[in-house]
């Protein structure tokens, strides 16, 4: 029984989270249905790719059981790939409805990329959003963020229902784990998502925004990393740790590589100073070098301690 009360709390949890992004995608289709279009004004700011995650996740999690007993040993796999699924559908779905301002009509994944690259407070000093071209890029952003979402959250939630209903407790640190970096990068999303950390509009940064960016890139790459560890986890120390740090610089190198091509080849600078320049024909400063290596070296301790309990003793 500890196991089906974990998953229908799972599954209400989750209910739960998504139901602003729910109400967002209501909104926005009922508009749309209804005018073939949405006005600005009414467009809630980062229904991509929030509503199509919301949506993956409480299907998947609700098929769940359904495709334990279907697949086994494979859950996981197959879950995973329905979530992906999901939201690929969705996603694709909503970016072709049309967001109306003025006279001006584009695709709403034109208008979710200006309100991207126009933080809150470009907003408040001239008014109004910054539209720009479509530029596929920025989705790589958006969609990286989904995947580890939709697997971390599957993960964690799939691990503990087989923990609990095998009684077998031999990964539940790493689905503990998991599960604060998971949360920690949700958390990090939302904050984002009202703040945009906090940046000016320009290329240099403040000290909050400088530290807030790096701890998103830091915690993405961890929660990664997490990942393979938990799925490789007890295993040996190439798979088990070496893997998922690499893994997590990799995530972290990926996504300042889609920042990169998003800003036109300029980085945000962190500080003053040499440390924080570009070097020369690399377009990353020292900084930027450090914060991928740190998400990798972070994600190592994280994996010796779990594989190995008395290193925290």
């Amino acid at each position: 029984m500890k196991y089906r009360n974990f998953y229908f709390l799972s599954l209400l949890v989750v209910v739960m989270a998504s139901v602003y992004p729910i109400h967002m995608g209501i909104v926005t289709l009922g508009s749309y249905l209804q005018n073939g279009s949405i006005q600005a004004a009414d467009y809630p700011k980062y229904i991509i790719p929030y509503t199509p995650i919301s949506i993956a996740l409480i299907i998947s999690t609700a098929l769940m059981p359904l495709i334990f007993k279907l697949f086994r040993r494979y859950t996981l796999l197959v879950v995973s790939f329905i979530g992906m699924i999901i939201f690929f559908v969705t996603e694709f779905g909503f970016e072709q409805i049309k967001v109306i301002e003025g006279y001006v009509k584009m695709p709403l994944e034109s208008w979710q990329l200006s309100l991207c690259m126009a933080t809150p407070e470009v907003l408040r000093s001239i008014g109004e959003p910054i539209y720009a071209a479509n530029n596929p890029v920025f989705k790589i952003h958006f969609y990286m963020i989904a995947i580890v979402i939709i697997l971390a959250v599957l993960n964690v939630i799939y691990g503990f229902t087989k923990m609990l209903r095998e009684q077998d407790y031999e990964r539940k640190r790493p689905l503990i784990a998991q599960a604060v970096s998971a949360s920690l990068f949700i958390g990090l999303c939302i904050l984002a998502c009202f703040t945009a950390f906090y940046r000016n509009g320009t290329i240099n940064i403040s000290n909050l925004s400088a530290m807030l960016m790096s701890i998103f890139f830091i915690i993405f790459g961890n929660t990664v990393g997490i990942y393979c560890g938990s799925i490789f986890y007890g295993k040996s120390k190439l798979l088990s740790k070496i893997i998922p740090a690499i893994a997590a610089s990799l995530t972290t190198l990926i996504m300042y590589i889609g920042e990169l091509m998003l800003m036109g080849g300029t980085l945000f600078k962190y500080g003053e100073g040499f440390f924080f320049e570009a070097l020369g024909v690399i377009p990353f400063s020292i900084a930027d070098i450090v914060i991928i290596l740190v998400s990798g070296v972070i994600t190592y301790i994280v994996m010796q301690c779990l594989n190995n309990p008395r290193a925290i003793e």
